[in-house]
C-alpha cells in the first residue's frame, strides 16, 4: 500500500487535507504527524480516525532522531509538509520558536526523507517519492496598491514568521538542486473556513460577534488580502501532490481580495442576519487598535500557473465560502467553546492514552 506522511494534519489545513486524503484514496495510507501545539486539534477528525487507511502519530517535527526513526518505520513514498507555526504577532513575539520549528524542522524531514529515499545528484530522481512543501504568500513581502505575486516574484519577508518560512522553501529547493530530491512547493493566500483556530481574523471575528465582544482593526482597517476557501486549497494541493511538475512552485489564490474593513463589514452582515439581528447592528463593535509592527499592506496572488497548466480553479466565490464558514461556526458551539476553553487539548488523552 503506498503511503503519504501529513505534517501538521490536525491543524486548520492540515485536517482538511487528511479528510480528503483518507476519503479520496481508501488503496493509499494516510500517516498523520502533529505534536497537537496549541492549533493542532484531533476533534477536527473525529469523522474520519477510523478510517482503515488512516493513522495518527503525535510527535515534533524539531526532533531530528524522532522524525530520522519515524522514516525508517513508516517508509513514506510521500510528504506533505505542514506543520508550523503560522501566526505573525506570535513571531514577533517570540521568533525563535518559528526558527526552531519552520526551519529545522522542515530541515529534518528533509533529510530523513532524502536518507530513505536515496536522493543523490548523480542518481534519477526517484519518480514514486515526492516532498511537498506548503508555504505562504507572506514571503513575497508586501505588494502596492496594483500587481500581484508571481512565482518568480523576488522574496522579501517582512516578519519573523514569513522570513522562517522562506528559508524553509529555500532549504526545500536547495535539497532538489543539491540532490536531487523531487519537490514541489505552493505558496497560499489567507485561509479560512471550519475548524480554524480562533486566534485568527475571520473565526475570531464570529465569535466575537456572537458574543458581542469587542471586533480588533489593525491601524485603518484597509490591510489587503486574497482569500482562499480551505477546502479549495486542500483540492489544490491533492492537484499539486499528484500532477504538479517536479522543481517548480505554484502559487494558490482565491482570486479575490478584500479590504481588511470591507470583510468585516460583509462577514457582520451576513452574521447579523444568521442570529436574527438587524442588519449591521454589530458594527458597533469595531475598535480600531494600534497596528502591528512590520504589517504588510497587501497581499494578492496571480494562480494563472496553477489554473493554466493544472487545471485546478476555486469552487466557490469568497461571499459563498463565507457564508458555508458562518454557518459553521454558529452551528458548532461544542467545537468552539471546548477550543476557546483549551478542553480540546484532553482529547488525545482519552482517544489515545489507552
Amino acid at each position: 500500500m503506498k503511503k503519504i506522511l501529513i505534517t501538521g494534519g490536525a491543524g486548520f489545513i492540515g485536517s482538511h487535507v487528511v479528510r480528503l486524503f483518507v476519503n479520496k484514496y481508501p488503496d493509499v495510507k494516510i500517516v498523520n504527524l502533529d505534536k497537537l501545539t496549541y492549533a493542532g486539534n484531533l476533534e477536527n477528525l473525529r469523522d474520519i480516525e477510523n478510517a482503515p487507511n488512516y493513522t495518527f502519530i503525535k510527535g515534533d517535527i524539531t526532533d531530528a532522531e524522532f522524525i530520522n526513526n519515524l522514516f525508517k518505520e513508516e517508509k513514506p513514498d510521500g510528504v506533505i509538509h505542514l506543520a508550523a507555526e503560522s501566526h505573525v504577532d506570535r513571531s514577533i513575539t517570540n521568533p525563535l520558536e518559528f526558527v526552531t520549528t519552520n526551519v529545522i524542522g522542515t530541515v529534518n524531514l528533509l533529510n530523513a526523507a532524502k536518507h530513505a529515499w536515496g536522493c543523490n545528484k548523480d542518481k534519477e530522481l526517484p519518480a514514486d517519492k515526492r516532498f511537498y512543501h506548503v508555504s505562504t504568500d507572506e514571503v513575497y513581502g508586501s505588494l502596492g496598491d496594483e500587481g500581484f505575486f508571481l512565482e518568480t516574484t523576488p522574496y522579501d519577508p517582512q516578519s519573523p514568521y514569513s522570513a522562517s518560512k522562506a528559508s524553509s522553501d529555500h532549504f526545500v529547493r536547495a535539497y532538489h538542486n543539491t540532490y536531487n530530491m523531487s519537490v514541489v512547493i505552493t505558496n497560499c493566500s489567507n485561509n479560512y473556513g471550519a475548524n480554524q483556530f480562533p486566534e485568527k481574523l475571520i473565526p475570531l471575528f464570529i465569535h466575537n460577534i456572537k458574543t458581542n465582544k469587542p471586533l480588533p482593526v489593525y491601524g485603518d482597517g484597509k490591510y489587503t488580502r486574497d482569500w482562499l476557501w480551505v477546502v479549495d486549497h486542500a483540492r489544490a494541493i491533492d492537484v499539486v501532490f499528484h500532477t504538479g511538475k517536479l522543481g517548480e512552485t505554484y502559487n494558490i489564490g482565491g482570486f479575490n481580495e478584500w479590504q481588511n474593513i470591507n470583510l468585516i463589514k460583509l462577514l457582520i452582515k451576513i452574521a447579523d442576519k444568521k442570529l436574527g439581528r438587524a442588519e449591521g447592528e454589530s458594527e458597533k463593535l469595531i475598535t480600531y487598535v494600534k497596528d502591528r509592527p512590520g504589517h504588510d499592506k497587501r497581499y494578492a496572488i496571480d494562480a494563472s500557473k496553477i489554473k493554466n497548466e493544472l487545471g485546478w480553479t476555486p469552487s466557490v466565490t469568497f461571499e459563498e465560502g463565507l457564508d458555508k464558514t458562518i454557518e459553521w461556526y454558529l452551528s458548532n458551539d461544542e467545537w468552539l467553546n471546548s477550543v476557546t476553553s483549551g478542553d480540546y487539548q484532553s482529547y488525545y488523552a482519552k482517544q489515545y492514552g489507552k
